[in-house]
């Protein structure tokens, strides 16, 4: 009896992680630092296909350490089925060391000794997991070694048994198969008899394969590209799909004419090189997308094409790999910019589908804090010492709060809030971190310098809070030194890869209409500052918050929403506030801070009340306002 099918694809062979060098244009030794992503082939392609709709998953092994660990993760919050992966207790997660040296030029080093994903064995491979998918991938590496062969013939006699499509990515590196130094590792050719001997037996079962002119060439055991791909024809009735670099791709269903010219292509797209590491992962997700959905080659050449070009003009290998929106916007509008990297509406789309998932609904506990905490430790004669141990207590009261539910956060700073951001990561709740000194108008940023290079100290999942006092009829001078600090938050925040929340107070500095902050935030947009979050003070009625729905919807229809401030507002003013917002759709949820916690810190600071107090205190606070938004949530709901 045939396994359902629920999966579209399973992609088999290498995991690794890849270390890629931040400065383009220099060798590898003369590299100073490194951005880290999930690499190899099959989990290359796992990651893209899943990027372009389809249901994925990878087999492999990675270590039982940290580096194995990010490998599965990252592959979840792709949507990536882990299934398949087994954890190697005994060996270590490959890595690869990479580097743009210049346009010809891309150094690797591959660090794969007795690595994880070389271990795979038969034992590994469930007859019953490949055939719940429509296709199966195989990778050459993985016919480098007897041990990693025999998993892939086993997986490759459980696909044709359950009537599954095969499909091999010919990922000839001449390095991994012994045959250059450790230093060779960008070798793309060097004829081995040895290599078509290993590759050639499975041809015969394959439905699709595809390679490069060398890769071409190793399979068919030929030197000149058109008589190896004959050999390969000679083979199997598989449709290849000969990779082409920058002329794009060409495709043989049947017999390979004289001139290759004639085969079946697809729109091409030039762009600028900038790495050709991993785009034929690009390439071969793009293709996939149109083959297994029964697109017609072209366009299936079109798709391979499209993503192919988006990770030459990009760094990275599958972080770069663009969802499907994002490519669908390229095939729709495509691009002013030959650089793709340089292209604005392009990156926020990028960017904002592939961003870290986050809770639909967030409810905060904001303590990030630091003029006020300082004034009231000066009144009651306390060293300012005392406010970082309080902020830790604030972490405890909304860690019981929580009770280990998804949706809660803190905001919290790096000034007096050190030991309680390291304890409200413990918790796994989602963090803010403010960049703004405290009451700037205009807007100026704590750190001096270059934000960015002290962004790059945060861990990836902090979000970047920034609070500005802008106020939509303020002097012209004084709002084009506000959006100029602005511009530079989003510039820093997006080249670290960071989410940011603008937080915008108009109601201190000019009356409160209903549009005007929805008038503000036009005109950031109209800059282009597109915040992952917005937080905003609560507005004078739901007509307010309609107008700044249509505008999010508008101009930025990804982002994340808005969550409430609290302004010091009694609890009573802000149930109220509660009930006006939760009318709007894209209002998440709330960040509040001294309601909650303003008279435990005056009780505990002047030595009235333990611990114990202190945390029972702001928790009770904190879960009337949860439960007040939560039964608004409901009510919304049940409407």
């Amino acid at each position: 009896m045939t396994e359902p099918q629920i999966l579209d694809v399973i992609t088999l062979g290498r995991a690794s992680v890849d270390l890629y060098g931040q400065q383009i244009g220099c060798r590898l030794e003369d590299t100073a630092s490194f951005a880290k992503a999930v690499g190899g082939c099959p989990a290359n392609i796992a990651i893209g296909t899943a990027r372009l709709g389809l249901r994925s998953a990878l087999i492999t092994r990675v270590g039982a350490e940290p580096m194995g660990r990010f490998i599965q993760e990252q592959l979840q919050r792709e949507g990536v089925s882990t299934r398949g992966i087994v954890t190697d207790p005994a060996r270590l997660t490959a890595l690869v060391l990479l580097g743009v040296q210049d346009e010809h030029q891309f150094p690797l080093i591959f660090y794969r000794d007795n690595c994880a994903d070389m271990a795979l064995c038969e034992a590994d491979i469930d007859p019953t997991f490949i055939a719940s998918a429509g296709a199966l991938v195989i990778t050459g590496t993985h016919l480098s070694t007897e041990t990693v062969r025999a998993a892939t013939s086993k997986a490759l006699r459980a696909a044709k048994a359950s009537g599954r499509k095969l499909v091999f990515d010919i990922d000839y590196r001449p390095n991994l198969w012994g045959l250059a130094g450790h230093g060779a590792g960008d070798a793309r050719y060097i004829a081995s008899q040895r290599v078509t001997q290993q590759v050639q037996p499975i041809l015969p079962d394959c439905d699709l394969i595809v390679g490069t002119e060398e890769e071409f060439r190793i399979a068919g055991g030929h030197e000149e590209v058109g008589a190896a791909l004959r050999a390969v024809r000679a083979l199997t009735a598989a449709t290849l799909v000969l990779k082409r670099g920058p002329m794009g791709c060409v495709v043989f269903p049947g017999a390979i004419p004289d001139d290759l010219d004639q085969g079946i292509r697809g729109a091409g797209f030039p762009i600028e090189v900038y790495n050709v590491l991993g785009a034929g992962d690009a390439f071969m997700s793009g293709f996939l997308r149109g083959w297994l959905k029964g697109e017609p080659l072209e366009t299936c050449c079109t798709y391979a094409n499209a993503c192919g070009a988006f990770a030459v003009s990009r760094l990275l290998c599958s972080p770069e790999i663009p969802t499907w929106p994002e490519l669908q916007f390229f095939l729709q509008e495509g691009s002013p910019q030959r650089a793709l990297r340089k292209d604005a509406a392009l990156n926020h789309l990028h960017w904002a589908t592939t961003r870290r998932p986050q809770p639909e609904t967030l409810m905060a506990l904001a303590i990030d804090h630091r003029a006020q905490f300082e004034e009231l430790a000066d009144r009651l004669g306390v060293p300012r010492t005392r406010i970082e141990p309080f902020k830790r207590l604030a972490v405890a009261a909304a860690a019981q709060v929580a009770a280990g539910r998804t949706g809660f956060g803190m905001l919290l700073d790096g000034t007096y809030g050190r030991t309680a951001l390291f304890d409200a990561a413990a918790q796994g709740f989602w963090i803010g971190r403010p960049v703004e000194k405290p009451g700037s108008r205009p807007l100026t940023f704590e750190v001096g310098g270059d934000l960015g290079s002290h962004l790059i100290e945060w861990p990836v999942d902090q979000v970047v809070k920034c609070l500005c006092f802008y106020h939509p009829d303020d002097p012209e001078d004084l709002k084009a030194q506000q959006e100029e600090r602005l511009l530079a938050l989003r510039d820093a925040s997006r080249r670290v890869g960071r989410e940011f929340l603008v937080e915008i107070i108009a109601g201190k500095h000019g009356p409160l209409h209903d549009d005007t902050v929805a008038r503000v935030m036009d005109r950031l947009y109209d800059l282009d500052i597109k915040p992952d979050w917005w937080k905003l003070e609560p507005q004078v009625s739901a007509q307010a918050w309609a107008r700044i729905d249509a505008t999010i919807r508008t101009r930025d229809p990804l982002c994340r929403g808005v969550v409430l401030l609290g302004l010091e507002a009694p609890e009573e003013e802000l149930l109220a506030a509660f009930e006006v917002a939760a009318a709007s759709p894209l209002v998440r949820g709330f960040a509040v801070g001294r309601t909650i916690f303003a008279a435990a810190a005056e009780a505990w600071l002047s030595g009235t009340i333990d611990d114990a107090a202190a945390i029972a205190d702001m928790a009770q606070r904190f879960a009337r306002l949860t439960e007040a938004w939560q039964a608004n949530l409901a009510r919304k709901a049940a409407a």
